[in-house]
């Protein structure tokens, strides 16, 4: 299946949030990626439920929410009701991940797993199964515009192992340092979403942007 474009909301200008969702609207991305920090979990506070919700009402493409915060369960019906499509909570803020991932799924809607840089992917195998998403985060998670991390592309590798093993359709989405200049190995390492902030939204021309990100083939991959 083609690879799925995920611009970073929270890269966007937020003097101007209305016209750049419509500017995503039609763009070729497929998702808006909704990043939420309660400056507990990671050292940064960015926005909640209200903010999520009136992004919804404008957006006309899915929103996937990454909740970067403690204590995750609380909060996940908040996100729902906002209009969340994939809600993604962090293995290291979930003391009962099984728990977590069911309570998400509960709703009727699909759920992920993050893991930060330092984390080894084979924390969160035994809930493969139950996921439709893995986030992997490719910077340390909190601020936007960082350098991409290349020791995710090792782990990249690892968990589509698995999942091509396991026979699963579970999802790899990278977060954090995504841009042209790395797209493509990315991808060749087995990624399926690509979120991109700043290499989206603080360009020139953000619509083309996305399109070249999209536009990056499978088959042009190196074996």
């Amino acid at each position: 299946m083609p690879h799925l474009i995920a611009p970073s909301v929270l890269a966007c200008d937020f003097g101007r949030i209305n016209e750049q969702i419509s500017l995503i609207n039609r763009s070729e991305a497929d998702w808006f990626h909704i990043d939420i920090m309660d400056g507990m979990f990671v050292p940064n506070i960015s926005f909640g439920p209200a903010i999520t919700k009136a992004i919804h009402k404008v957006a006309e493409k899915p929103l996937d929410v990454h909740l970067m915060i403690e204590q995750p369960d609380r909060y996940v019906k908040d996100y729902v009701d906002a209009g969340a499509h994939l809600i993604s909570v962090h293995v290291e803020a979930c003391p009962h991940l099984h728990r977590s991932v069911q309570h998400i799924k509960s709703f009727g809607i699909k759920a992920g797993v993050a893991i930060n840089p330092h984390t080894p992917v084979e924390m969160i195998f035994d809930v493969l199964e139950e996921l439709d998403l893995v986030c992997l985060m490719s910077v340390n998670p909190g601020f936007g515009g960082q350098k991409f991390i290349y020791n995710t592309l090792h782990k990249i590798k690892r968990l589509k192992e698995e999942i091509t093993i396991r026979n699963l359709n579970t999802l790899i989405e990278i977060d954090g340092g995504v841009g042209l200049q790395n797209a493509e190995k990315i991808l060749q390492a087995g990624a399926d979403v690509l979120v991109a902030g700043s290499s989206v939204y603080k360009t020139d021309d953000p619509l083309d942007a996305v399109k070249r990100l999209k536009s990056i083939e499978k088959n042009t991959l190196l074996s």
